[in-house]
């Protein structure tokens, strides 16, 4: 694995979308929080399969770990 700042980026915002229950969900306020402060907002056709090798890879991770962001309360 290779560290690639878009890599990381894409892969977590496409789990932190992937997996949420609501407005009220620490992963939603995370992609919330990624697309304010670093203005990243991918196409609407991304997608695991649209993830380089490496972005899949950092996905399969979160996955695996079942990861959850930290609350902002």
């Amino acid at each position: 694995m290779e560290f690639n700042r878009l890599d990381i980026y894409a892969a977590y915002y496409l789990w932190f979308t992937d997996f949420y229950s609501g407005a009220l969900d620490p992963n939603y306020a995370r992609r919330c929080r990624m697309e304010e402060k670093f203005r990243f907002r991918p196409s609407l056709c991304h997608s695991y399969e649209s993830l380089s090798e490496n972005g899949q890879y950092i996905y399969d991770q979160l996955e695996k770990e079942q990861y959850i962001s930290r609350s902002y309360e």
